[in-house]
């Protein structure tokens, strides 16, 4: 190709002189022999800049052409791609965003963090969507997006935003359905979406995949009504992040440290089951703690281990809804936890182990009774689905 500064240099003067008429054709005659040539990156960016150039100051009905000529080619210069897929008009964006192959994953988060609701739906609707992606898309987008990202095969979900898009459930049967119908749900997912599905709703996934119908039942039968842990036991994932953990724990290698990069890193699985192994209670306990809307929990836990308030804190920030924390709920938070005595904390999680112990010798007394109809029982003994709830 020609010189790319003296091309552009003279393209520039040409601009000076020409109509608005003669400025759209050079640009799709620009477009379309990008579209139908083999260049390197050196030339691609070229024709960047040219379109680029060309493209100032068109109407948004023009620049959506470009949008619509571009978004399908490998040919698509990236600057101009990135710069299209942020246009304020969902038009010129949209194409961009569900079908350019030249978008990057960073770009893509970059855009589900910052734009608009339609943006993020374009984008909920690509051919794949990496898990990094999704991770922010379940919790930026509206309704629409994550109905979308639900019903999007080629969308993949990390166990993070599988656990946000149940939480994001709630109350919403379309949702539920949606996600029921996913091949690629983890069973403990799957338990939990069907614990909070309607009767109907029910139906309809023992309908659709009766391959799970005797999960529904299983679940629909579950009389203790407890909660069941996001790291269920069929689950591929907390096998792996177990078998991991645990076998640094063995090497005497999990410590605050490495707690710390779990929570920093949203590593719910590891850091849950690192907690789990250092403070001897159970993972679905200690799932229930990060989560807990007080923030009180975490910060036992990390007081108990003495850890520093920079692990507590990045234990918050695992737990808490979106990651975020206001400044002022973190400064509150920060002198709790400078309160909180070493022994205090470990008298806490002390009476949460002796509750576990408790409501498994509830659980034995139950089927004791169960096994032994004919003998009256001298004292009533309720079994709730609450015991070790913090």
């Amino acid at each position: 190709m020609t010189d790319p500064a003296s091309l552009l240099k003279e393209l520039d003067e040409s601009l000076s002189r020409g109509s608005n008429e003669s400025r759209l054709r050079a640009l799709w005659h620009a477009t379309d022999v990008l579209i139908s040539g083999q260049y390197s990156e050196q030339d691609i960016w070229t024709f960047g800049e040219v379109i680029e150039r060309l493209a100032r100051g068109i109407e948004v009905a023009a620049r959506a052409e470009v949008a619509r000529r571009l978004a399908h080619t490998g040919n698509a210069p990236i600057d101009c791609i990135n710069r299209l897929a942020r246009d304020a008009s969902i038009d010129v964006a949209g194409p961009i965003l569900r079908h350019s192959a030249r978008l990057d994953v960073a770009t893509l988060i970059s855009i589900a963090r910052s734009e608009s609701q339609p943006h993020l739906l374009a984008i909920s609707r690509r051919e794949t969507i990496p898990e990094p992606v999704t991770d922010v898309l379940v919790v930026t987008g509206g309704r629409e997006v994550v109905t979308s990202l639900a019903g999007n095969a080629g969308a993949r979900f990390s166990d993070f935003g599988f656990l946000r898009m149940v939480e994001r459930s709630e109350h919403d049967s379309f949702l539920v359905e949606t996600l029921g119908r996913r091949v690629d749900i983890p069973r403990h997912v799957f338990q939990q979406l069907i614990a909070k599905a309607s009767d109907e709703v029910r139906r309809k996934l023992e309908r659709e995949r009766p391959e799970a119908s005797v999960e529904v039942q299983q679940m629909v039968s579950d009389v203790t009504g407890e909660l069941h842990s996001i790291f269920g036991p069929a689950s591929r994932s907390y096998f792996e992040a177990r078998k991991t953990v645990s076998a640094l724990h063995r090497r005497g290698g999990l410590d605050e440290k490495k707690i710390f990069h779990y929570a920093q890193s949203h590593a719910f699985a590891e850091a849950t089951i690192g907690l789990s192994l250092l403070c001897a209670l159970p993972p679905n306990v200690i799932e229930r703690g990060l989560i807990d809307p007080t923030g009180e929990t975490p910060m036992i836990f990390a007081r108990a281990l003495d850890f520093c308030w920079e692990t507590a804190m990045a234990l918050l920030f695992l737990g808490a809804p979106k990651h975020k924390i206001s400044a002022g709920s973190l400064g509150a938070l920060e002198t709790k936890f400078s309160r909180l005595t070493a022994e205090t904390a470990k008298s806490v999680v002390q009476l949460y182990r002796s509750r576990k112990t408790n409501a498994a010798e509830s659980r034995r007394d139950v089927a004791a009774a169960a096994a032994q109809p004919h003998f009256p029982s001298r004292t009533s003994t309720t079994f709730g689905g609450d015991i070790g709830k913090l």
